[in-house]
Formats: C-alpha cells, structure tokens, sequence
C-alpha cells in the first residue's frame, strides 16, 4: 500500500477543507508513491518516536501536531529542533503525515474519542461549523440522468451526514439556439430547441468539487453543460468543533474530576471553583480550547473539559459552570486509538497486512512536580 492511499483514506474522514486556515496538515516530508512498511502514531514528532519507527520498520510516521508549522527559511541539522528531525527523517526514508485540526473538528475524531474515554455519549458538536458546502445544481436531459448522477455520487457528491446518494430532481424544460459551430446532443443547430429536462440537486463539499464538475461534465451529454453552484449556510453534519454530550449518571463535582483524573491518566487537573451541582451534561474540547467556554455555558453544560486554561478565564466559569483543565496531551492522545482502530480496518478491507503502532512512550513536553 502506497503512502498516498493512505492519505486518500484519511482525507475522507478528516478532510482539509474543514480545518484551521493557518494550520499545516496532510504530507510534510516523504513521497506520497512511497510503499508503507508499517505505520508509527504519536502525538507529536521527536527522536525517540523516529528511532522507534526505524525499529518497528514503521516507514511513514502519522502525527496529530504538525512538526512543520512555521515557515521554514533553512534545514541545517544543527540549527533548531525541527531542521534536526526533519533531516532524521530524510536519511531514515520515513515520510510524516499531520492530521491536526482537521481531525479536531470531524465526527470521531479528537473530541467524540475524548468523550468516550471519559463516559460521556456524544450527543451533537459544541460549536457548528457552518459554509463548507455547496449546492450543484445541474440540467440534465431525462435520458441521461441515471449516468450523470451516478457520475456525481461516485465522485463524493450527494453526502449528507451518514446518508449518501443524496440528490433531488425536478421536471422541467430547458430551451437552446446552437450556432453554426455546436454540434447539440439533442436537436439540430440553428433551430430553437426545447427539451425536457431534469433539474438535479446535490450538495457537494468543498474538497470534491472540482472533481465532482470534472465527473459531471465527462457524463453529461451536452457539449456546454448548464449548471449552477449555490453557497450553503447550513451546520456542518459531521463536522464541528468540540462535543457535548450525557453521563450516564449524575456525578458529584469532585467524582466527575475523579473520574477525569483516573481515565485520562493524570493526578493533576486544574478547575474553577465547585458550582454546587450535579454533573450530567459535559462539554469536551481537546487542546486549547477555552474560548468556546460560552458555547458550553450557552449549551447548558455543567462541565466543560478542555486544555490551557488561562487564569482569568477560571473567574469567568465562576458560578455557572465547572471548567477542567485537564491537560493539552492527556486530552488529545485518545485519538491515535481510534486513527489505530481505522487504519487496521483500512488494511483488512483490502486485504493488507498491517504493521501499525502507538508511540508508548509518554512523549508529553509538560511535566508535573508534586511534594
């Protein structure tokens, strides 16, 4: 399996489209035609997790941080500590895949992962993201219709949540004057033709369209297809950013962060001071996240776990809800069990045999001092 069917497969889960504008995902060092030996997760990128790799013959290092983030001016080994793991890379021939906020904001990613982890279902996004798809709208003569629509979903249109194949069509009549130089499917040129025709509808994301148009027009009959493209408002379905969620049974304050503590692993966790109510509804949001402390307010949660809390920010929750710090890394490294989880499913659905691995290290930059 080449490292780009990889990339292919991922993308379709955690698109580009929906991530952070400034970030830096998808391939940062490698060759995307490259043969994958074995796959290494981690969280971020440092020598022990390349010298693992090589020892694992793990030939493509899959990370959630980016480790190329800022421009680059210059890779000289003995300059900083990215010039020096990039060149690593480079010798070892092992390629470096980034998922970062893209695999924040898609369903099952970072958040939905982290509420698992912790006992809370998830129930819906904490913060929409809204515009990231697009209405087509093509005319198309009845007679090629099954071709053309079909030409459209097998490109990725017509998706809506966990519904494929989504589309509406309508009757209606489509009018023409070819000049001397067409060469029209239907009529002749020089005549006013009309014709009858199918109004199709489907949404399309950002990431396929011009692969949906290309598709689109490669089927339809027409030389000068008619079609429009419509921006959409709506929320996102399977993209968001963060996740609230249910507890399947009221918890104190001090169980809830007892809770947290011992299923994330950590024996430190910072918080605001108790509400004096039952946890029930929580919002989670992995990483740096305390800015959406009102959508979780708004929400009606009664906890909101997130990472990097800011010392006002603590005075803000005051009183109306619990906010938890439980730490960037405990609250983001979830998810390489379910990136894990997928990847062997990958590998199995076409028959491959797998070799993949979680860095089991603890490559956690911060670290705790307790008396």
């Amino acid at each position: 399996m080449r490292v780009e069917t990889i990339i292919k497969y991922l993308d379709n889960w955690a698109p580009k489209f929906i991530q952070w504008e400034k970030d830096n995902t998808g391939l940062l060092v490698g060759d995307d035609r490259e043969e994958v030996t074995g796959v290494f997760l981690c969280l971020d990128v440092d020598e022990e997790a390349i010298q693992k790799a090589q020892k694992l013959r793990c030939n493509l290092i899959l990370s959630h941080h980016p480790l190329i983030f800022f421009p680059i001016k210059r890779i000289t080994p003995n300059s900083d500590r990215t010039s020096k793991l990039v060149t690593q890379l480079i010798k070892n021939n092992i390629s470096l895949l980034s998922y970062h906020t893209n695999l924040d904001f898609t369903h099952d990613g970072v958040n939905h992962r982290l509420a698992k982890r912790i006992g809370v279902q998830p129930e819906g996004f904490l913060h929409p993201i809204v515009g990231k798809s697009l209405k087509l709208v093509v005319f198309v003569p009845a007679g090629s219709l099954d071709k053309v629509s079909e030409a459209i979903f097998s490109a990725g249109g017509g998706v809506i949540g966990n519904y494929s194949r989504c589309s509406y069509r309508s009757e209606g009549k489509g009018t023409f004057l070819g000049s001397d130089e067409t060469n029209p499917a239907v009529g002749s040129k020089g005549n006013f033709e009309q014709v009858d025709e199918i109004r199709l509808e489907v949404l399309v994301n950002e990431q396929n369209l011009h692969t949906v148009i290309r598709k689109m027009r490669e089927a339809h009959p027409y030389e000068e297809p008619a079609f429009d493209i419509y921006p959409v408002k709506n929320s996102e379905t399977n993209y968001g950013m963060g996740v609230t969620g249910t507890l399947s049974e009221e918890l104190s304050e001090a169980d809830f962060l007892r809770s947290v503590a011992e299923t994330l692993g950590t024996g430190f966790l910072r918080h605001s001071a108790f509400t004096g109510k039952k946890i029930r509804k929580v919002a989670l949001f992995g990483g740096s996240a305390s800015e959406y402390l009102s959508d979780a307010i708004a929400a009606g949660c009664d906890a909101f776990v997130t990472a990097d809390i800011r010392y006002h920010t603590f005075q803000e929750a005051e009183g109306k809800i619990l906010l938890i710090d439980a730490g960037h890394f405990e609250t983001e490294v979830p998810v390489l069990d379910e990136i894990k989880l997928r990847l062997l499913h990958f590998f199995e659905s076409l028959g491959e045999s797998s070799n993949i691995h979680i860095h089991d290290g603890n490559p956690n930059p911060v670290k705790y001092f307790s008396l």
